[in-house]
């Protein structure tokens, strides 16, 4: 009963408690009497927990495995078989949007012995901004730079950034791994950014995978520490809170201990072909 959708049993609810459940079981004739708190034992014993749910979003992307492998292979420094050189680098990008300029409507009170900090409920907005990311996974070093809003323009102004600094202005190659936004989705932006810097390679993940992206994680590492909870006086303030980040967070970064290769994602495959009815293509050796 616990393991099956409440309408299965024509139960009103989205998903049910312990003690909905053991009134159910009564209900159904099951059981003479059960308690809630022994429903929460039987359960308990199995890890069961049907009052809680994981959002997720199922692989749609026919070349998801192909797209993922290569990424993965970008991260072990290997492109199409090939150990990356050290002239050769991988840049992992994309654009925040919508971040909020707020102030709040009073002054908040710091931490004390015995109380934590408190942060005024309401706010005032001030606008938003965008802040466009650039991160070299191997060498754990953050480029940045804010816009007023997301686009193709400012994409490429933050590339124009990272491609004219050393070392990717003279490097062999530099690998630049984006998701599928608007600021650089297709084939277009590929021969785009090829005509515009020759040495620079874009490439991009399946749809839906930003979690294989690292620089996810840098903007994770900026939402809590930079944004929230978010008190500022206007837009200039957060731009510049933003901007004063990154060689604070370059003073002292080191790359990420990337643990999801090329085994998992196969075993990840298997997991998705168990639950769809065309199997996902094999990702090559």
């Amino acid at each position: 009963m616990a393991c099956e959708s409440p309408q299965a049993r024509a139960v009103p609810l989205s998903r049910c408690s312990s003690a909905e459940l053991a009134a159910q079981a009564v209900a159904e004739g099951l059981t003479v009497s059960v308690s809630a708190s022994t429903v929460r034992r039987w359960l308990a014993a199995d890890a069961i927990k049907p009052w809680q749910h994981r959002s997720w979003i199922f692989p749609r992307d026919p070349d998801f495995a192909t797209k993922a492998a290569r990424v993965l292979d970008l991260y072990e420094r290997v492109w199409q078989g090939a150990v990356l050189g050290v002239d050769e680098y991988v840049i992992s990008a994309d654009e925040k949007s919508q971040l909020q300029a707020l102030s709040r409507c009073h002054p908040e009170l710091a931490p004390a012995p015995g109380r934590t900090r408190r942060v005024e409920f309401e706010y005032e907005r001030h606008g938003t901004l965008a802040y466009f990311g650039a991160y070299d996974v191997h060498r754990a070093v953050l480029t940045g730079r804010v816009a007023p809003t997301t686009g193709i323009a400012a994409f490429g102004e933050l590339v124009e950034q990272v491609m004219t600094a050393e070392p990717y202005a003279s490097a062999r190659r530099v690998f630049w791994v984006v998701d599928n936004g608007s600021s650089h989705a297709g084939r277009t932006s590929i021969a785009r950014m090829r005509a515009a810097w020759p040495n620079a390679t874009l490439v991009h993940l399946p749809v839906h995978a930003s979690w294989l992206n690292q620089i996810e994680i840098v903007f994770s590492v900026i939402q809590r520490k930079v944004v929230k909870p978010a008190d500022f006086a206007d837009l200039d303030t957060l731009a510049q809170r933003l901007v004063d980040f990154e060689p604070r967070y370059n003073a002292a970064a080191r790359p990420f201990d990337w643990t999801f290769t090329r085994t998992d994602l196969d075993k990840l495959i298997r997991r998705i072909d168990a639950h769809r009815t065309e199997p996902v293509a094999a990702v090559a050796a």
